[in-house]
């Protein structure tokens, strides 16, 4: 007999999240507010009247509901990356820590980005939507992360060509990029390399 793999969670980050994330919330969502729907339901049939601590019960129940359908509607609102954009960035990666299909969230802006590469003190996105404001999202995503103790340069481009020359050169240049920057592993993720608590923290502003 042949063993079934099991698949993969697709991470925040990762290539086919949103599409991935989709229906995971989708899922958790129903759930959600099925339960406390079937006991508002089922204890008003069984009682021949809404007014009950359980309607109370079902009406608190559904506030986890709720919060877990907004997170729906924004992430349903997300197209997922071009595949044919993504092998092409995916090119040229090469060892650089990288990160895709992420929608940045601030309190006055938001922003869709395909990529972000990290290395060293040196951040450098693409978005392919033209309505994103790129020195917005700079600014606030640079300043975070300093925020967190990393003294890194946020740039983000919309134009790929440019981009894609960019993650050659820091693959190129990786050692002195990282040059002189001195590190202390996080004691929440002791596992991780800098770049990699960079880009934790980048992820961390996404959907």
């Amino acid at each position: 007999m042949k063993k079934t793999k099991k698949r993969k969670k697709i991470e925040k980050g990762e290539f086919g999240y949103f599409k991935s994330e989709k229906k995971r919330r989708l899922i958790l969502t129903a759930i959600l507010l099925g339960v406390p729907l079937f006991i508002f339901a089922t204890m008003w049939a069984y009682h021949g009247t809404r007014n009950t601590i359980w309607t109370v019960i079902a009406a608190v129940g559904c506030l986890p509901g709720c919060k877990s359908m907004v997170g729906l509607i924004m992430i349903w609102m997300r197209k997922p990356m071009d595949s044919a954009l993504y092998k092409k960035i995916r090119k040229h990666q090469g060892d650089l820590e990288m990160a895709y299909e992420m929608y940045m969230t601030f309190y006055e802006k938001s922003g869709y980005l395909d990529a972000f590469a990290v290395c060293g003190n040196t951040v450098v996105g693409y978005t392919s939507d033209p309505a994103v404001d790129t020195a917005f999202m700079e600014e606030h995503a640079q300043n975070i992360v300093r925020g967190n103790g990393y003294k890194v340069d946020v740039k983000i481009l919309k134009d790929i060509r440019p981009f894609l020359e960019r993650l050659d050169s820091m693959n190129l240049h990786q050692d002195s990029l990282r040059e002189g920057i001195k590190f202390r592993p996080d004691s929440k993720y002791p596992d991780l390399n800098r770049d990699q608590l960079v880009k934790h923290t980048l992820l961390a502003l996404c959907l």
